[in-house]
């Protein structure tokens, strides 16, 4: 592995799991969870993952203050 491939891997742990949103047809699952990446601070994370936690697709990470305002949001959709 070339130093520009290890400085571009990516590591995660997931601290917490919420639950999941959906699943798709080929068994990926939108998930809500507590992720550190690259040993960061763990944020609130939103995005597909394989059932073994190995792969996964981009997605959105937000602090818990972007968290609380997209609650306010979605609370005003009255859906």
């Amino acid at each position: 592995m070339s130093t520009k491939e290890k400085e571009r891997e990516v590591t995660f742990e997931i601290n917490e799991h919420f639950g999941v949103i959906s699943v798709s047809a080929n068994g990926w699952q939108r998930e809500l969870n507590m992720v550190s990446w690259n040993g960061g601070m763990p944020k609130y994370d939103l995005r597909d993952w394989d059932k073994n936690h190995k792969s996964m697709s981009r997605g959105i990470t937000l602090t818990k203050e972007e968290l609380k305002t997209l609650e306010t949001l979605i609370l005003e959709l009255k859906l």
